[in-house]
């Protein structure tokens, strides 16, 4: 699509469904707003750089949503930060040299999506099988045991990794990350949040210096983020926890599926 009035009020709608998804799900929303510009006809690794200056403004506006209701782990944000950070860099210097003009990064998106829907969805049946044993549901407390710190370092290094290689913020893998290793989803869901604003400023800046980010798009994206960051954590908040975990399970699955099918065939056209 050419550049122009039309594209960018477009980019401005894929920016508040991204928001609106970022604050609700913790996933930082270049999960939808990658493959939003995509079709708006953003190259494939500009379009991995571009994503990120979106994602700092959605993180603080649903972030601050969370804080307000005391459901961001502080201990989880300064244990993961870190490791993330460094990973990050290395992961957006090592964005341009792999295969695929692009196209090969945003497939790894898809499975990497795929893969936490399923994982989310196997714990579901896992406490569906719990309750059938024992007659009753499982407990629901908001930290069911204390992360380790080891386990934090290494959900960081992963997820900063591919906020800086992929541009998706990190999210996809801190939520069902998080709410393995102790975390309950909601506080999973503000905690990433939290992060995957963090891990997006030396993303942001390595892409910058080699060329990678759109900022027309970029700053469209960010203005249209924050007032959707917001009624999508509003919205997160008055769901039930296993109701979270199911919407969440769902919306990356499908996304994994949209995402790939789409990489696909511009592999097999390109």
């Amino acid at each position: 699509m050419e550049i122009g009035l039309l594209r960018d009020l477009l980019t401005a709608l894929v920016g508040l469904l991204a928001g609106v998804l970022s604050g609700a799900f913790g996933v930082g929303g270049a999960t939808i707003s990658t493959p939003g510009i995509r079709l708006l006809g953003v190259g494939p690794l500009v379009a991995v750089g571009t994503t990120l200056p979106a994602i700092l403004p959605s993180a603080i506006s649903g972030g601050l949503r969370y804080r307000a209701e005391g459901l961001v782990d502080a201990r989880a944000v300064a244990w993961t930060v870190p490791a993330g950070v460094a990973a990050s860099v290395a992961g957006a210097l090592a964005a341009g040299v792999v295969p695929g003009e692009g196209h090969v990064l945003q497939l790894l998106t898809a499975v990497l999506l795929g893969v936490s829907a399923w994982r989310m969805a196997s714990n579901l049946c896992d406490e569906d099988a719990a309750t059938g044993a024992t007659g009753r549901a499982p407990a629901t407390g908001e930290s069911p045991r204390r992360p380790s710190a080891l386990g934090l370092v290494a959900v960081g290094l992963v997820a900063g990794g591919l906020s800086g290689l992929l541009g998706i913020g990190g999210g996809a893998v801190m939520v069902p990350a998080f709410s393995q290793i102790g975390l309950s989803v909601r506080t999973s869901v503000a905690t990433s949040l939290v992060c995957v604003g963090a891990l997006a400023v030396p993303g942001t800046v390595t892409h910058t210096l080699v060329g990678n980010i759109d900022w027309r798009v970029a700053l469209v994206l960010a203005l249209a983020v924050v007032p959707g960051a917001r009624l999508g954590a509003a919205a997160s908040l008055r769901l039930r926890d296993r109701r979270l975990t199911e919407v969440v399970a769902v919306f990356l699955g499908v996304v994994a599926l949209v995402y790939g099918a789409g990489e696909l065939a511009a592999l097999r056209t390109g």
